[in-house]
């Protein structure tokens, strides 16, 4: 793990010199340049390890000890947040595959570019969403064929 995480640093220390500190893509530049990729490589790396520290941090707190509420009442307002917390854990656990899978396809060059259609999905759907795959018009369509599916 401790290799894993030194050289994610690494990259992103790389990305960083690539780019300067107000820099955001612009439609003006070639699309999917190496500016744009080092950007969204950036961008990912720093959504991950965000996600890695709240984790920590939930963790820390459960293995602090159980809930020691006296009142039934707090004790099942404290269950009910930890419930939340960790059903917000396991999201984002999923979401951090995602975050992998997008790095990977900048790796390949696939990046920011429509799984379904191959057309670029757009610079601002991927700063809205990173971990975009498709389209707005693809995604819509797959969104229409999974509600016919789930109709039937």
């Amino acid at each position: 793990m401790a290799t894993a995480a030194s050289k994610e640093s690494e990259i992103l220390e790389n990305a960083k010199n690539l780019l300067p500190p107000d820099y955001v893509p612009s439609e003006d530049e070639e699309y999917m340049n190496e500016r744009h990729q080092a950007y969204f490589r950036m961008l990912l790396i720093e959504w991950k390890r965000s996600i890695r520290d709240a984790a920590e941090h939930t963790l820390q707190s459960l293995a602090d000890g159980p809930i020691r509420e006296a009142d039934l009442n707090d004790r099942a307002s404290s269950e009910t947040d930890w419930g939340i917390e960790l059903r917000t854990r396991d999201r984002q656990r999923k979401l951090v595959s995602k975050i992998d899978s997008a790095l990977r396809r900048i790796d390949e060059g696939e990046y920011g570019y429509c799984e379904v259609t191959g057309d670029p999905i757009g610079l601002r759907r991927l700063i809205a969403r990173p971990v975009a795959t498709m389209t707005v018009e693809a995604q819509e369509a797959h969104e229409r064929r999974e509600k016919v599916s789930r109709d039937d």
